[in-house]
């Protein structure tokens, strides 16, 4: 894991792009594209992070949470932990997470860092509280992923996670039962459009104004 020494970082990283890997602990297999992902999330370049690949994740394909005993010491010193599929499991097969598209790579790392900007902004606490939503109450994971996707458009992910959405809802080989809990609890490809849009007109008008 490249952080931390473990294994030989990609040759192909650039210094800018591997400052954000400090406090991380990431495979190096897939250590561009999440410190790609990392790079659209600045406020996190100080923030502990482990990537962490899992032979099988119960319903998903990635999941952010925190380190649970670091939820015992102050605030300060919160890790968390990505958990990342191995395998991208489909109806008959199923192949390296590490070989689907880097824009799908980067879409999906880049929403559950979505879900860590939202921790942040959380109490150990409410963290906690957070974790118990999410595990009883539907709503409740569809306002969570909401925020995650919404974090992620307003630092410039946008078009990734359209097509990571795409990649999983037009995907013949994938479960449909997958796919109909995707399209139930998350945002839509053409909602994330829409912020997009919304976005960028927002910005073109703080641009116009500050020229005037």
């Amino acid at each position: 894991m490249t952080s931390s020494g473990m294994l030989t970082p990609a040759t192909d990283i650039s210094p800018e792009l591997a400052q954000f890997g400090r406090n991380k602990t990431i495979p190096a297999i897939i250590e561009k594209n999440v410190l790609t992902a990392l790079s659209f999330y600045p406020e996190l370049q100080d923030a502990v992070i482990h990537f962490v690949f899992k032979q099988r994740i119960k319903s998903s394909v990635m999941q952010a949470q925190p380190v649970f005993s670091s939820l015992l010491r102050s605030r300060e010193k919160r890790a968390y932990r990505i958990n990342i599929s191995a395998l991208f499991r489909l109806t008959h097969t199923a192949v390296p997470i590490h070989q689907l598209p880097d824009e799908i790579m980067i879409g999906w790392i880049g929403h559950e860092l979505g879900h860590i900007m939202d921790y942040e902004r959380r109490s150990n606490l409410g963290v906690v509280g957070f974790g118990l939503g999410y595990v009883t109450s539907a709503a409740y994971v569809k306002k969570a992923e909401q925020r995650a996707d919404d974090y992620a458009v307003r630092r410039g992910l946008g078009r990734y996670l359209i097509a990571t959405k795409r990649f999983i809802l037009d995907h013949a080989e994938l479960p449909q039962a997958y796919k109909d809990k995707i399209a139930r609890l998350y945002v839509s490809p053409d909602e994330i459009t829409e912020q997009v849009r919304i976005l960028e007109e927002e910005k073109l008008a703080a641009q116009q104004q500050a020229l005037s």
